[in-house]
């Protein structure tokens, strides 16, 4: 598969948040914001703590780390309120994870058994938020609580690929396969 059509397929298969924020086929009681947004990934870089599995409540929990539950908590409520947050997670240390090395020939796949040794390089946690732009998600960040009390602590924010960046890629056929995978994504979310 090469880059492009790679890069096609992850963002067909993104489409579904583009299709719930904006009421569609949902309806437009699931419309997030009514003005022109785009979707960006909010990413919290992991830390020595974070890897190290740390939560609140802790004993080897730093000072403040004990507030963040809460703190955390009423910064998404002001997401969410103000129809920015899609989705949020943290994610467990790199020790519980695996990562799948391709050769990019096509080649053998390899596994790779956590923890992965360069901390600055992974994610602890990620939001998916729809904005009017990366500048308005830095505004938001700016608001964000301190993700790692007592370190020091960085959030990456990435504009997601719109399906439009795609238009001349993507053939009727790719398309209607991605309504049919956003349709069954929304009917096994309703639980049917």
């Amino acid at each position: 598969m090469r880059r492009t059509e790679l890069a096609v397929l992850i963002v067909l298969l993104l489409m579904p948040w583009a299709a719930v924020a904006q009421g569609d086929p949902l309806g437009p009681e699931f419309r997030v914001n009514s003005y022109t947004t785009s979707f960006h990934m909010v990413m919290v870089k992991a830390t020595k703590n974070s890897e190290a599995g740390i939560l609140p409540g802790d004993p080897g929990a730093p000072a403040g780390f004990d507030k963040l539950f809460e703190q955390m908590g009423k910064f998404n409520e002001e997401l969410v309120k103000a129809g920015v947050m899609l989705a949020a997670d943290g994610l467990h240390p790199s020790s519980k994870g695996k990562r799948v090395r391709f050769t990019g020939s096509g080649g053998k796949r390899t596994v790779v058994d956590g923890p992965f040794t360069e901390t600055k390089e992974l994610v602890a946690g990620y939001w998916i938020w729809q904005v009017k732009s990366i500048e308005e998600a830095v505004e938001w960040v700016r608001r964000c609580p301190d993700p790692m009390p007592g370190e020091a602590s960085e959030i990456e924010i990435r504009p997601i690929y719109e399906a439009e960046e795609f238009d001349k890629l993507v053939t009727p056929e790719r398309r209607a396969k991605a309504e049919q995978m956003r349709a069954e994504i929304q009917r096994r979310a309703r639980g049917e």
